[in-house]
């Protein structure tokens, strides 16, 4: 199996290296005969964000029988792909190759008009901006990877890892997506599913502002009722204007703000605390610990200890 992954002028190393690392190791390992090789536009060498140059890149005809092509990641907002690139990948998938795009890369690949109609993962802080730029694109940024068969995109960096051990393993079985990543000292399976771990700003309670004035308060009283009326009256308005002033300002309902900072304040208690679940489903206003599970694994795609043994950041 011949995997191409793109490099172009700005990308990351680690994105690079992210694909290489995995597949490479299949061959290490004699699990099967794969070859990955990086192309460019044009063969010779690109420049990459931390200043390194590397030589000895392929140019495109390196697409012509891959097997696999691999997007690691994408510039900013500017980033446009060459026409002769374009036309390179789009005829590679259309003569049958997979198309993966890791990280940002799922905009290239959108860019490429093979997502339309289509889910797709990403980067959560670029979320927005894909979906903005692809309207015809669902997408989707709780998850870790979402895989087409044909076309494959991932959430943000480390979310690569997963979606290349998932080649692995749909290609050869779960005993070599185990034994490689054994050898890399990763975890050999993360569902798809799993949702991006989200941090959600939190709008400040400006002396002038009632929304702000309502949001500090109730965050401040997470344990206790948090009604729409009692939210209305922390910011000292009627409950009508309250609800269509609050969407204004944080372009959600009072209900699920409130649901949202209460498991944010659920997961910051389980990384730091020795606090039962129980106790965190009472401190965070979820009543008890059969509502927090609930919330907390249709939100997080996992159970609160799953996620407490996971990120426990205590000494």
């Amino acid at each position: 199996m011949k995997i191409a992954i793109y490099a172009f002028d700005g990308v990351t190393m680690f994105h690079l290296s992210v694909p290489q690392m995995v597949f490479d190791e299949v061959r290490r390992q004699r699990l099967g005969e794969w070859e990955s090789i990086l192309f460019a536009d044009r063969a010779g060498a690109v420049r990459t964000a931390e200043g390194y140059t590397l030589s000895g890149v392929q140019g495109l005809e390196a697409t012509s029988d891959a097997d696999l092509i691999v997007i690691p990641s994408w510039g900013d907002g500017g980033t446009a792909w060459d026409p002769a690139a374009h036309r390179a990948v789009v005829a590679a998938h259309g003569r049958g190759a997979a198309v993966a795009g890791l990280c940002l890369g799922a905009i290239a690949v959108a860019d490429l008009g093979l997502l339309d109609g289509r889910s797709a993962a990403t980067h959560w802080n670029a979320a927005d901006r894909l979906a903005r730029a692809h309207p015809d694109v669902v997408v989707d940024a709780r998850v870790l990877y979402i895989d087409h068969g044909d076309v494959m995109t991932s959430a943000g960096t480390a979310s690569g890892l997963d979606a290349c051990l998932h080649v692995v393993r749909s290609r050869l079985g779960a005993e070599a997506a185990n034994q490689v990543a054994r050898s890399l000292v990763v975890a050999p399976h993360r569902q798809g599913g799993q949702a991006q771990y989200i941090q959600r700003p939190v709008p400040r309670g400006a002396a002038d502002d009632p929304i702000g004035v309502a949001t500090a308060w109730a965050m401040r009283n997470l344990a206790h009722d948090l009604a729409v009326d009692r939210l209305a009256q922390a910011a000292r308005m009627s409950r009508r204007s309250f609800v269509r002033a609050f969407r204004d300002s944080t372009g959600t309902t009072p209900a699920a703000w409130v649901r949202s900072r209460r498991l944010d304040e659920a997961r910051r208690l389980l990384e730091t605390s020795s606090l039962s679940v129980d106790q965190v489903a009472a401190a965070c206003g979820f009543g008890n610990p059969v509502t927090l599970r609930q919330n907390f694994g249709t939100a997080f795609g996992c159970t609160p200890s799953d996620y407490r043994r996971r990120f426990d950041a205590r000494p």
